[in-house]
């Protein structure tokens, strides 16, 4: 039996369980966020993808902090009792994307000087950059902020090729799946922003 598919397979499967209820902007995203992350670290420890390893722990921390942004975010009502309110889907503005743009960078260097100097990485540059964005790309989403998908789509279409290179064709097909996804997501999401009031 190779688990190593049957892995990838059930990763994969997830995978579009999480994009789809990512997609409507659903917080039971943040429940397949806590296990895929558990079968992606195997899956790319295997075959030396050192960083997208390492980002899966952060993936697991921010599941449940997206989790909690998405379901507890609360403010003040009559007699200081918090309020059970949805976190409102917004857009990032300059000084956040701002912000955003310069962490990746920041990340995607020190991340890259990581995998060069002390792994046996083949592929540092996009193992470094798809994992720098996507530590930024999760924050996004977190605070639901709709450039995430923008994000995504970058983050999606590096990887497509990255996993072919590796032979996870798997998960080369289901970041394929993103892609197309994170563009209609984004539409879907400037929808959703406008109906929220």
């Amino acid at each position: 039996m190779n688990w190593d598919l049957i892995l990838e397979i059930a990763g994969f499967l997830i995978g579009l369980l999480y994009l789809w209820w990512e997609y409507h902007a659903n917080a039971k995203l943040w429940l397949a966020s806590i296990i895929m992350p558990t079968i992606s670290m195997w899956i790319y420890f295997r075959k030396g993808l050192y960083a997208d390893f390492t980002i899966n722990i952060y993936y697991f921390v921010m599941a449940i902090y997206g989790y909690i942004a998405w379901t507890m975010h609360s403010h003040r009502r009559q007699a200081d009792k918090p309020a059970k309110k949805e976190l409102k889907i917004t857009h990032a503005g300059w000084p956040v994307a701002g912000g955003c743009a310069i962490v990746t960078a920041l990340l995607w260097y020190a991340i890259y000087y990581g995998l060069a100097n002390f792994t046996d990485s083949t592929v540092p540059v996009y193992d470094a950059f798809t994992t720098a964005l996507s530590i930024v790309a999760t924050w996004m989403l977190a605070r639901k902020y709709v450039e995430q998908w923008i994000a995504w789509i970058m983050v999606d279409a590096v990887c497509v090729g990255l996993y072919c290179y590796k032979g996870i064709y798997f998960y080369a097909t289901l970041y394929a799946i993103y892609t197309v996804i994170a563009f209609m997501g984004y539409r879907k999401w400037l929808g959703l922003m406008k109906k929220q009031g």
